[in-house]
């Protein structure tokens, strides 16, 4: 079954340990991906702004990132290609060619510096995720606490939102308060994306979103990418298939099949998964099958409603 991922972490993962993209162990690899016909997957550059003296200085080290990303991309051009536009993933397609996506997961390193959005679309970032799990120049993060909950999008927030639809990248609302969502929702004015979240109403954890959320992105024509980590599927804490369907299932009631995706968040987190990495999808579209989901819906969860917000928005 071909595959759209919106969120790993390998880039960050690999810029540490100096594996390479073709062959390494972690759960997204180029031979992976070509094994498991995974045919476009979006790259995040995460940012802990906490682990740096100031922005400035996680900025910089984003930017070795980046290069790194695109050293990766030309020395592996024979199988994967950076995708800038929608033409260019169904170019790469045609070609029999994998799809890289960049993508930036911590919205807080553009600082105060609007121009910086300028400067990460022109290193070839597609979709930012506008907050992590800290306050940032932008706005508020999920959290536990009411008022931080509801708190919306800053100023700049609004305005590098704004921008972000003017240059045709991905607003995503994964890790951002209730209230930034709602801001998100009332700016935008095509499909924006929860690359890596699942249902609250499922299991009541901040990361996740509410029925009320899941119809309104739903009612934008965005989507939400279902996330592998086991503390937001269930509380036993499994990471199970069967969680997951519980998920899908679910959001399919609320919201309609045409708002889910898949964000497995591979790479970016610890514990246990039974789709072990990016060769094991097949579990989930086996478990889907089984739970009585039809061949269309299976292929609208895997890649086609993804495929489409890539087609509306780059």
């Amino acid at each position: 079954m071909p595959i759209i991922d919106l969120h790993c972490d390998t880039v960050s993962v690999l810029l540490e340990s100096g594996e390479p993209l073709f062959s390494s162990d972690r759960n997204v690899s180029i031979e992976k991906m070509r094994s498991s016909d995974v045919f476009c997957q979006f790259f995040a550059m995460f940012i802990r702004l906490t682990d740096f003296k100031s922005v400035d200085a996680a900025y910089e080290y984003l930017k070795k990132m980046q290069s790194h990303y695109l050293r990766e991309m030309e020395q592996n051009l024979e199988y994967i290609r950076p995708v800038l536009c929608a033409s260019d993933l169904h170019k790469n397609r045609e070609e029999k060619k994998l799809s890289g996506i960049l993508t930036v997961e911590e919205g807080g390193v553009i600082g105060g510096s609007p121009e910086r959005l300028e400067e990460l679309h022109d290193m070839g970032v597609r979709l930012i995720t506008l907050t992590w799990n800290y306050e940032n120049s932008l706005g508020y993060p999920n959290s536990d606490d009411p008022a931080v909950m509801g708190a919306g999008l800053k100023p700049l927030g609004k305005q590098i939102v704004e921008r972000m639809n003017e240059l045709h990248m991905l607003v995503d609302v994964s890790h951002l308060s209730d209230g930034g969502f709602w801001d998100v929702m009332e700016l935008t004015r095509g499909p924006f994306v929860a690359s890596h979240s699942n249902a609250r109403a499922v299991r009541d954890f901040r990361r996740n979103l509410t029925d009320e959320m899941l119809r309104a992105l739903a009612e934008r024509g965005g989507v939400t990418g279902i996330n592998f980590y086991h503390k937001f599927l269930g509380e036993d804490g499994q990471g199970s298939v069967a969680d997951m369907v519980r998920h899908i299932r679910h959001i399919r009631k609320v919201a309609g099949i045409d708002v889910i995706a898949l964000g497995s968040d591979f790479d970016g987190f610890s514990g246990p998964c039974e789709v072990r990495d990016c060769t094991q999808f097949y579990k989930l579209t086996d478990a889907l099958t089984a739970a009585g989901f039809t061949d269309e819906e299976i292929e609208k969860i895997c890649w086609k409603n993804a495929l489409r917000v890539i087609d509306s928005v780059l």
